[in-house]
């Protein structure tokens, strides 16, 4: 079957498992999920996580290839197993009879189909789409009703930089596109009187080593585009160089975030008038904090 799921629609004949001959696009994946980890996770922002934790599926295989992903060997490396619509639904179950306070489906967006037939039952839990931004408007409406809280990266504000390190050069008018799509569809932000929330969009900016005009440009396009109260903003600054940066190249990424260039961008994201949202210490930039993609939970 022919794919346009994504933004690049790149229309290649994808084949349904990864038994079959090996034509499946961009993403490098079939049709039915991929998976390389499912478990409770602790690390996302307090809402997300909480006490217990997020029930995280970390699917493999990514329409972007960003030269710098934490999650490199499972989003370039495409590690995983793969697992049919049924297994998948049963994790959800597992995880949340193991406390999960919500289901966080990262990186998804290649196998939104697949997605969507898992969630045909409604779950007791909201349902997270934790993605790279870089999602289509199309797809995401056959989503509707099914998902509770988004949870896009807006990497770039820069599109030369989109192109250098992730290949996608409409990178930001498609993942501001997506965003609106996901606001429109839940709506304000709320958050239970447990402090977890319950639906809404987080966006989610992650500041690279010497692009502060990049992170300049996406803090002002929020501040503008989104009114108090309708949107969280989370600025990361868990940048560690992985990857390809890690491999050698692209050696002006091979640094993690110095403390003068996260204090500036803080400055602005308090200047901007932005109020709901998070900040990260410096402590997260450590590779600890990345999960093992060994097929717990699988």
């Amino acid at each position: 079957m022919k794919c346009s799921l994504c933004p690049r629609r790149c229309n290649t004949e994808r084949y349904n498992s990864i038994s079959d001959p090996e034509n499946r696009g961009f993403c490098g994946s079939p049709f039915l999920p991929v998976v390389a980890r499912a478990g409770l996770h602790h690390w996302e922002e307090p809402v997300i996580s909480g006490k217990n934790g997020s029930g995280t599926v970390f699917f493999s295989g990514c329409n972007l290839k960003c030269v710098f992903c934490q999650n490199y060997s499972i989003s370039t490396r495409n590690q995983g197993r793969e697992i049919s619509i049924a297994r998948l639904r049963e994790i959800y179950h597992e995880l949340i009879g193991q406390g999960a306070h919500n289901i966080n489906l990262v990186t998804p967006g290649h196998y939104i189909t697949a997605v969507r037939s898992s969630l045909e039952e409604k779950l007791p839990v909201p349902v997270v789409y934790n993605s790279n931004g870089y999602d289509s408007v199309q797809s995401l409406r056959s989503l509707e009703g099914k998902i509770d809280i988004y949870l896009p990266d807006l990497k770039y504000f820069d599109n030369a930089l989109a192109d250098k390190y992730s290949q996608a050069p409409d990178y930001f008018e498609t993942a501001c596109a997506a965003i609106d799509e996901m606001y429109r569809q839940v709506g304000d932000f709320e958050i239970g009187d447990d402090g977890i929330m319950k639906k809404g969009v987080m966006i989610r900016h992650l500041v690279l080593p010497g692009m502060l005009e990049n992170s300049a440009g996406i803090i002002r396009y929020v501040a503008g585009h989104f009114p108090p109260g309708s949107v969280l903003f989370s600025l990361m600054r868990q940048y560690v160089p992985f990857g390809r940066v890690a491999d050698g190249e692209f050696p002006e990424l091979n640094r993690k975030l110095s403390d003068f260039e996260y204090g500036v961008i803080e400055d602005i994201l308090f200047e901007s008038g932005i109020e709901d949202g998070f900040l990260q210490d410096e402590e997260a930039a450590d590779t600890a904090f990345i999960p093992l993609f060994d097929g717990t939970g699988v």
